[in-house]
């Protein structure tokens, strides 16, 4: 008996094992004719190169998924990307999409909350609830999951620098409806790394903000376990311009920085392994984003067994969330952007995603409204429940050009990881400027190939009409920003003072020492101090990161 036979056997006793608990959600799975669809499907003759390289789903090394029975077990997490204005109007939009099926909650804060400055703060004058909710303080965060029980949902929030005190936030949130910790389940994107190299949204210089991830890790895996503790970004490396082979090759390469910090600090790799996360992007090119997926889940399981030493195979998974390409939605014919979406989406879904947020036709223009993402969910439900892609485990592997650009986008992923080796790993390459020029330069060839039109995007540089002017678009009130500011001032007189000044100094002087400074995040906001004070006192202590030049 070979041993990938052994294996095969093993693998179907472990489901039949599984399903006794958790059946799939059909008893027989057909095809619209009738035909049988089987949960994978395997060549005639599966050799042991065949195990090594793509083995079975849910086993090592995962590049046919991360569980053995994939979305006939369940579908994926269908989480729209969502805020704007204040918690209260957030808080409607989150409750609506629940209604309409949505099946977690995934909160856009605006640009202040993101890089630590309360809503009345000067620098945060014109940006207030603009591209996300304004959140300021615990009272912000009660309003913004009112009558939204946080033991029955799962939330996404995409904070970075922050990302511990809105984590602190969600907590005492959960408290207050009597929910323990221990309950929660969700991700703070909390990848402050992709940051510096491709979004801005920094506070604090690189190993201060290491530090801080670290002692989430630290906390999570003690005191909130479900709670996913970052989600490492490839989505916003996509979207400053990189290839699909950066994408794969940066952030795989700051998830080793993450891994080896918190090693550094102690921790056991399988402590902390099981609850890491990632966040890719979904982009045009059909195939070549289904091999993507393949290959990010067989490279990282990959470099943490053999270079990390994992042993739970919980360590060695890429468990990912997925967001269609904002980069790639145009103001021109802006219901074209629904077909892109929509192929998108099924490239995730094809390759293997369990989390995705799909776009709204609206986004090139403004941020959506109601009808345009109502569109986007009901893109993701037409591909869940109508399209049969999800009645077999990784439908297209075995096709002799996924399985090249799978090899291709490895190997080249490898090669990028191995030159950021010999710089001494991600935060150096970072600081040298190295990742940000390779994505400057892959997105000027992007955008050089579409201006001199040998690459085409429908309604830009080809296909083009005259259209009348968009109408219909949400635009938030700048009253945003007052009603934000006399409720802070509010806040801040009704408040205990002297519990506020303690809680700071005590944070302040675990940011000098070396303490973990996730209950000092809770203590603080218990008592309603404010993001800013928090962030401020930090500021006070690790100063403020200032960006290389790179052009």
């Amino acid at each position: 008996m070979s041993s990938f036979v052994e294996q095969l056997q093993a693998w179907q006793a472990g489901v039949d094992k599984m399903l006794a608990k958790r059946p799939e959600r059909k008893k027989q799975f057909t095809t619209l004719s009738g035909l049988p669809i089987e949960r994978v499907y395997l060549p005639e003759d599966p050799g042991d190169e065949y195990a090594q390289k793509l083995g079975l789903p849910g086993e090592y090394p995962y590049a046919r998924g991360v569980q053995p029975t994939m979305y006939r077990g369940r579908l994926w997490t269908m989480r729209q990307y969502a805020g704007f204005a204040t918690a209260a109007e957030s808080n409607q939009r989150y409750r609506y999409l629940l209604d309409q099926g949505t099946t977690g909650l995934s909160v856009a804060f605006d640009l202040p909350t993101q890089i630590g400055y309360d809503a009345d703060h000067d620098l945060a004058r014109g940006e207030v609830g603009k591209v996300g909710v304004s959140i300021s303080s615990l009272k912000d965060m009660e309003v913004l999951f009112d009558q939204i029980p946080l033991d029955k949902v799962s939330t996404s929030m995409t904070i970075n620098a922050p990302a511990g005190i809105l984590l602190a936030m969600y907590i005492a949130v959960a408290e207050k409806q009597g929910v323990s910790p221990d309950k929660l389940r969700g991700t703070i994107q909390n990848d402050i790394l992709k940051e510096y190299s491709s979004r801005g949204t920094y506070i604090f210089p690189p190993r201060p903000s290491m530090r801080i991830i670290t002692n989430i890790f630290a906390y999570c895996a003690a005191e909130v376990p479900l709670w996913n503790t970052i989600s490492i970004s490839g989505y916003h490396i996509r979207e400053a311009g990189s290839t699909a082979v950066q994408e794969v090759a940066f952030t795989l390469a700051n998830g080793m920085a993450y891994v080896k910090a918190a090693m550094d600090a102690g921790l056991d790799v399988d402590e902390f392994g099981p609850r890491l996360s990632f966040f890719f992007n979904a982009h045009s090119e059909f195939l070549e984003e289904v091999a993507k997926y393949r290959a990010a889940r067989r490279l990282w399981a990959k470099i943490m067994k053999e270079r990390f030493g994992a042993k739970n195979p919980k360590s060695m998974m890429v468990r990912f969330h997925t967001q269609t390409a904002g980069c790639s939605l145009t103001a021109q014919q802006p219901k074209n952007n629904i077909v892109r979406v929509a192929f998108q989406a099924m490239s995730a879904v094809l390759g293997g995603t369990q989390s995705l947020h799909t776009n709204s036709m609206d986004e090139a223009l403004s941020l959506p409204t109601q009808e345009a993402v109502t569109i986007a969910l009901r893109t993701q439900q037409i591909i869940g429940y109508e399209t049969g892609v999800t009645e077999t485990v990784d439908p297209l592997a075995g096709a002799y050009y996924i399985e090249h650009l799978t090899d291709e986008i490895q190997k080249r992923a490898e090669a990028y990881i191995a030159k950021i080796d010999e710089m001494g790993g991600a935060v150096p390459a970072i600081e040298q400027g190295y990742v940000q020029r390779e994505i400057q330069e892959a997105a000027y060839d992007y955008q050089k190939a579409v201006e001199d039109n040998e690459r085409v995007v429908v309604g830009v540089n080809k296909f083009v009409v005259k259209e009348p002017p968009p109408s219909g678009l949400l635009r938030v009130d700048p009253k945003v920003r007052e009603e934000q500011a006399a409720a802070l001032a509010q806040l801040r007189g009704q408040r205990d003072q002297k519990a506020v000044d303690a809680a700071l100094a005590g944070l302040k002087a675990a940011a000098q020492e070396d303490q973990n400074l996730m209950p000092h995040f809770l203590s603080c906001v218990r008592g309603y101090t404010t993001l800013g004070e928090i962030c401020d006192t930090l500021r006070g202590v690790f100063g403020e990161y200032q960006a290389p030049t790179t052009i």
